[in-house]
């Protein structure tokens, strides 16, 4: 089932930041609720601000409601991640979908969108990571052809995380 008048695009200059992270507490409350503090479940306006700036941020709008929102960004080296690292991995997070709208196909619409985002900026795999506890999501990104690339914790966090990946174009120097 798809959504209908969706409409997915860059976070315009325009668009609220309060609402934004409205959006993204309501979103990851499901998982505030088992105990998972991620960051999203009680982020300052100010952090979603540093965060929207931190590559490239894309919000799903139906009508002139934003349901949903994804970021993508370079990669840059974390010491707890390599892959995170490599040149040919862009970075998918704050992933949030309203609740109310979720199994509509409107989270399946951004992961697209950012697979496509980060395929025209020439890289070759799209990697995001989730909670261990976080089977759902886990297994909506499998059904994606995710695969498990590593586990690991990072600073602050109650939970271990699992680094999933998506080839998304051909190996670094293949032919084309």
């Amino acid at each position: 089932m798809s959504h209908p008048n969706l409409e997915i695009r860059p976070l315009a200059e325009t668009d609220s930041l309060v609402a934004l992270t409205a959006l993204l507490h309501r979103a990851y409350a499901r998982l505030g609720n088992m105990g998972l503090n991620y960051t999203a479940v009680d982020q300052s306006v100010e952090k979603t601000e540093s965060q929207a700036r931190d590559g490239a941020c894309f919000v799903a709008v139906a009508g002139d409601k934003m349901v949903g929102t994804i970021s993508v960004r370079l990669p840059k080296p974390y010491p707890e991640c390599s892959w995170y690292g490599e040149p040919h991995v862009s970075v998918a997070n704050r992933f949030a979908v309203a609740p109310e709208l979720q199994g509509q196909g409107i989270g399946s619409a951004l992961l697209l969108f950012a697979e496509s985002w980060a395929r025209e900026m020439s890289f070759t795999e799209l990697a995001l990571d989730t909670a261990e506890q976080a089977t759902h999501l886990i297994a909506f990104y499998t059904r994606r052809e995710y695969r498990w690339i590593c586990t690991l914790q990072w600073p602050g966090k109650v939970y271990r995380s699992v680094i999933l990946s998506k080839t998304i174009g051909p190996a670094p120097g293949a032919a084309r």
